[in-house]
């Protein structure tokens, strides 16, 4: 286990708040998200995710604004995602301070999206999330959903990982479903599946609860540890966490 492991915050945002749901619903108010940047920078992140999460739906662009203001703050590099649709409005959340963007649906309903932001802002700048749930009747028993986990889409999560893995993408974010704040530990199979199939560094998303999560994420093949609730409503801290991991061999930045 070589590899360094990266911890990352996500910041779920909806009407420019802070909020954390359960399976994608049951919304909750966690905060302001620029004081929720500040806290994480200081706290130990190693990179923060902000993704507006009903942008999609509402058929809207990310909410810039918000972007700039956490910029501002934000001392460590953050993905931003939720209604980039394609190059220019990638283009527009990387100016507005965001070192990464990442794609879901769009990247999905027009995959030359893909390839394009890729050859636009380079491999590094370019991360696809997948959000999946079980389907017993597709080869790997887990299928594609987009529209912040609203649609099914019939195609197995494997294969459609493969093919972002094949357009040179460095990082893949799958977050299950089923897993999604229920706090009981990420879903291994798909983790461990992505990760012997793909290049590409997999996100554990979607789960976690208490630090042996983490830890089983690591050993399934995760490099990047994302969670929300249990570090927005303090039931583990960073610094913990990373004390946790390296105790039981794990390499994490100090």
């Amino acid at each position: 286990m070589e590899k360094e492991v990266i911890i990352m915050p996500c910041l779920d945002m909806r009407d420019g708040r802070v909020v954390k749901g359960v399976h994608f619903v049951d919304i909750a108010d966690a905060g302001d998200p620029v004081e929720c940047a500040k806290a994480y920078c200081k706290a130990g992140a190693d990179e923060l995710a902000l993704l507006d999460i009903t942008a999609t739906v509402e058929k809207r662009g990310t909410l810039l604004e918000v972007v700039k203001k956490v910029s501002a703050v934000c001392t460590v590099p953050f993905t931003v995602g939720g209604g980039i649709s394609d190059v220019k409005s990638a283009a527009g959340v990387l100016k507005a301070g965001a070192n990464k963007v990442s794609v879901s649906s769009a990247a999905f309903r027009k995959k030359e999206i893909i390839p394009a932001m890729i050859k636009e802002f380079g491999p590094d700048a370019v991360t696809v999330a997948i959000d999946v749930d079980v389907n017993p009747s597709l080869p790997s028993g887990y299928e594609v959903y987009i529209d912040g986990g609203r649609t099914a889409t019939g195609k197995d999560a494997l294969e459609w990982a493969k093919e972002v893995d094949d357009m040179g993408v460095k990082v893949i974010l799958p977050t299950s479903k089923a897993g999604d704040g229920a706090k009981t530990g990420y879903d291994l199979p798909v983790i461990t599946a992505m990760a012997k199939a793909c290049k590409a560094s997999i996100v554990a998303s979607g789960g976690a609860g208490k630090m042996e999560h983490f830890l089983d994420a690591v050993r399934a093949g995760a490099s990047v540890l994302l969670a929300a609730s249990v570090f927005h409503f303090h039931m583990i801290d960073i610094p913990e966490l990373k004390k946790y991991l390296a105790a039981n061999g794990v390499k994490v930045r100090v």
